[in-house]
C-alpha cells in the first residue's frame, strides 16, 4: 500500500483530467487515476520507492512513464493521462511488461535446445479438451514454421513449457485481475518457471471471434516463452494488445518472423517463410483500398487494417478491421456514408454490408445486384454519396444510383474522365468533404470542386495520415 505517498500522484491526474473534462465526477477521476497507476506499475515498472517527498519529483516520474507508454503505442507524447491514453490502457492485453524483462533473467535468454516439449497442466471448461489442445498445437506450429524449433506435447514429467489456466493470485507474483484486462502472461526461457505460460481462467476462451480466441492469445504468449519481447508494430503478433484475426487464414507477420529468426536463426525449410507486413502511414508509395466518413471521422482502409482520423484532434490511429467488426472481411474495396440514413456501406467483391455507427445491420451481406448492376460487374472500386445519389466507380466507368427511386439512373455508365475532367481512368477511393470530392488514385489524391467542375489541388495521399 502506498498510503499518503499516492496523494501527489492522484492530485496530478485529477488536475489533468479535470482540465480536459470539467464535468467528470470526482469518482470518475479517482477511477482514471487508479487505471493509470495500475497500468504504469504493471507494464512500465512504476515502483512505490520512486515516490519521493517532493511533489515535483513525483510529477516528473509519472510524466516520464506516461511519455514512455505513449511513445510505445505511437500516441501523442503529452505526458498526460488524456482520453486516447486512457482508452489504450483499458484495452485487453498480455500481462508481460512493454519494457524490460518480465523476469529478472539478465541478458537475452533463449533455449539452447531447439527440440522443446510442452505440457498442458489443466484445461478450461469453456472449450473441449480436443479444442484446447488443437489451439495450443496450432499456436506452437506457427513458430516452428518460421524457425528451426520443434514442439512435442508430453502428458507427464517435466516439460520445457508448462501451460495452465489459473485465477487471480496463482503463486508467481503476477496475479490476474479477473475478466478482461490482463488475459495471460508467459515467462522467458529458463529453468523452473521459465517458458511457462499462464492463462486467466476467468476469461471466456473461444475458438472464434467471440470474447478471446485461445489460439491467438496462446501464439502471442509462446512468443514470450521463446524469448521475444513486445513489438511496437500494431500488426505484429507480439503487439501487447489483443486483436482478433481469423485463425483459419492466419500467418505469422513478418515482424515476428524477423524476431524469432534473430534469436534462433532461419527455418530449416529450403524456402524461407514470409509474412504480411503492417502498412506504414508515411510510406511514399502507400495506396488505399477504400475511404469513407463515419459521423465526422474518416476511415482509410488498407488490407486488414484501417486508419481512423479524428475530426477535432486530427489524430490518426491504426486498427484491425476485425477489432471493430469481427464479421467483416479484410480487403474492403469501396465504402461510402449515406448521411441521410446515417448508414455506412462497405463493399468487397459482389457483396456489401451496412453499418449503423459501429454495428453491422442484420440481413447482410447482400449482393451488389440490388443496386441494379449487371452480372458482368463483380466488384466496386470506389463509391461516394452526394445529393441523394451514390456515385460508383468501376474501372474507368462511373455509375450513378438514385437513392430515392432505388434504381440506376439512365445514361450510365459514363466514363470517369467525361464526368470529372482531370481525374484519371482509375479511382482507388473517394470521399466528400466541404463540397469537394477527394479522389485517391495510387499514392496521390485529387481535390475536385463539384461547383467549379475542376481539380483544385493534387497532393500526396498520406498527407491525410499526418505525414509531412
Amino acid at each position: 500500500m502506498l498510503g499518503l505517498k499516492i496523494l501527489p500522484f492522484l492530485f496530478l491526474l485529477h488536475t489533468q483530467l479535470a482540465k480536459g473534462s470539467p464535468v467528470h465526477s470526482e469518482h470518475v477521476e479517482d477511477e482514471n487515476a487508479k487505471i493509470v497507476e495500475n497500468y504504469l506499475r504493471k507494464f512500465y515498472h512504476l515502483a512505490s520507492n520512486q515516490y519521493q517527498s517532493s511533489q515535483k519529483s513525483n510529477t516528473n516520474v509519472i510524466v516520464e512513464k506516461l511519455k514512455e507508454m505513449q511513445r510505445f503505442f505511437g500516441l501523442r507524447v503529452t505526458g498526460k493521462p488524456d482520453a486516447e491514453t486512457l482508452e489504450m490502457m483499458r484495452k485487453p492485453r498480455c500481462g508481460v511488461p512493454d519494457n524490460g524483462d518480465f523476469t529478472l533473467t539478465p541478458g537475452n535468454p533463449k533455449w539452447k535446445n531447439t527440440n522443446l516439449t510442452y505440457r498442458i497442466i489443466n484445461h478450461t471448461p469453456q472449450m473441449s479438451r480436443a479444442a484446447v489442445e488443437t489451439a495450443i498445437e496450432k499456436a506452437f506450429h506457427i513458430w516452428s514454421v518460421a524457425s528451426p524449433l520443434t514442439f512435442t506435447k508430453i502428458s507427464q514429467g517435466e516439460a520445457d513449457i508448462n501451460i495452465a489456466f489459473v485465477p487471480r493470485d496463482h503463486g508467481d507474483n503476477s496475479p490476474f485481475d479477473g475478466p478482461n484486462g490482463v488475459l495471460a502472461h508467459a515467462f522467458q526461457p529458463g529453468q523452473g518457471i521459465g517458458g511457462d505460460a499462464h492463462f486467466d481462467s476467468e476469461e471466456t476462451w473461444t475458438q472464434d471471434f467471440n470474447n478471446y480466441n485461445l489460439f491467438l492469445v496462446a501464439a502471442h504468449e509462446f512468443g514470450h516463452s521463446l524469448g521475444l519481447s513486445h513489438s511496437t508494430d500494431p500488426g505484429a503478433l507480439m503487439y501487447p494488445n489483443y486483436a482478433f484475426r481469423e485463425p483459419s487464414t492466419y500467418s505469422l507477420p513478418q515482424d515476428d518472423i524477423n524476431g524469432i529468426q534473430n534469436i534462433y536463426g532461419p527455418s530449416n525449410s529450403p524456402i524461407q517463410p514470409t509474412g504480411p507486413s503492417t502498412p506504414t502511414a508515411c510510406d511514399p508509395h502507400l495506396t488505399f483500398d477504400a475511404i469513407t466518413t463515419l459521423r465526422g471521422e474518416i476511415y482509410f482502409f488498407k488490407d486488414k487494417y484501417f486508419w481512423r482520423r479524428h475530426p477535432q484532434l486530427h489524430q490518426v490511429d491504426l486498427n484491425f478491421i476485425s477489432l471493430f467488426w469481427p464479421a467483416l472481411p479484410s480487403g474492403i474495396q469501396a465504402a461510402y456514408e449515406d448521411i441521410d440514413r446515417d448508414l455506412v456501406f462497405l463493399f468487397k467483391g459482389n457483396q456489401y454490408w451496412a453499418l449503423s455507427g459501429y454495428d453491422i445491420q442484420p440481413g447482410y451481406p447482400k449482393h451488389i445486384s440490388n443496386f441494379g448492376f449487371p452480372s458482368t460487374i463483380q466488384a466496386i472500386d470506389a463509391a461516394v454519396y452526394y445529393g441523394g445519389k451514390t456515385y460508383f466507380f468501376v474501372k474507368n466507368q462511373l455509375w450513378r444510383y438514385d437513392n430515392q427511386r432505388h434504381s440506376m439512373e439512365p445514361g450510365y455508365p459514363k466514363t470517369i474522365s467525361s464526368t470529372f475532367p482531370g481525374i484519371g481512368c482509375k479511382v482507388d477511393a473517394v470521399f466528400m468533404q466541404n463540397s469537394l470530392f477527394l479522389f485517391f488514385s495510387g499514392p496521390r489524391y485529387y481535390a475536385y470542386d463539384i461547383t467549379a467542375h475542376r481539380v483544385t489541388r493534387v497532393a500526396r495521399s498520406n498527407l491525410w495520415l499526418n505525414c509531412r
